[in-house]
C-alpha cells in the first residue's frame, strides 16, 4: 500500500521535477490510499494556482484511490503523532493514515526524512 503526501501528488501533477519518483504510487491505483486532509490541500493549491477545472481533475486523478476519511480514531492518532514528533496537523494525518493501512509515505517534505515506513526524496530544483 502507498500514501502519497501532498507535496508528492502536486510535484506530479506540475510534472516538476520529481515526478517520476512519485509516479510508480500514485499509478498503482489498486495499492493507492488516499487521506481526505490531502484532497484539501491539493484541490486548494491547484485551484489557486490554475483554476477549478484543473482542481477538479487532480481530485478526480486523487480519487480512483481508496481515499480515507477522518474519523474520531484518526484524528486522536493523529494528534498523538503530532506532539510526538512535532510535525503539523495535514502531514500528522497524511502519516497516521499510511500506519493505520501498513502503507509506505512517498514523499519531498524533509520533516519526514528520518522516519520508518517513509520513502523521501529531497526537493529538486527544476
Amino acid at each position: 500500500m502507498n500514501v502519497v503526501d501532498s507535496s508528492g501528488w502536486l510535484e506530479y501533477l506540475a510534472e516538476e521535477p520529481n515526478a517520476d519518483f512519485f509516479a510508480a504510487a500514485i499509478e498503482d491505483i489498486e495499492n493507492l490510499v488516499v487521506p481526505v486532509i490531502s484532497l484539501y490541500e491539493v484541490f486548494k493549491r491547484v485551484y489557486q494556482q490554475r483554476g477549478e477545472n484543473d482542481a477538479l481533475k487532480a481530485v478526480a486523478l486523487m480519487m480512483q484511490g481508496r481515499v480515507v476519511d477522518i474519523d474520531a480514531e484518526l484524528a486522536l492518532s493523529a494528534a498523538k503523532l503530532s506532539q510526538d514528533l512535532s510535525i503539523p496537523l495535514a502531514d500528522s494525518l497524511i502519516l497516521v493514515t499510511a500506519r493505520v493501512y501498513q502503507a509506505t509515505l512517498w514523499t519531498q517534505d524533509e520533516h519526514f526524512k528520518d522516519i520508518s515506513g517513509v520513502r523521501y526524496i529531497s526537493k529538486q530544483k527544476k
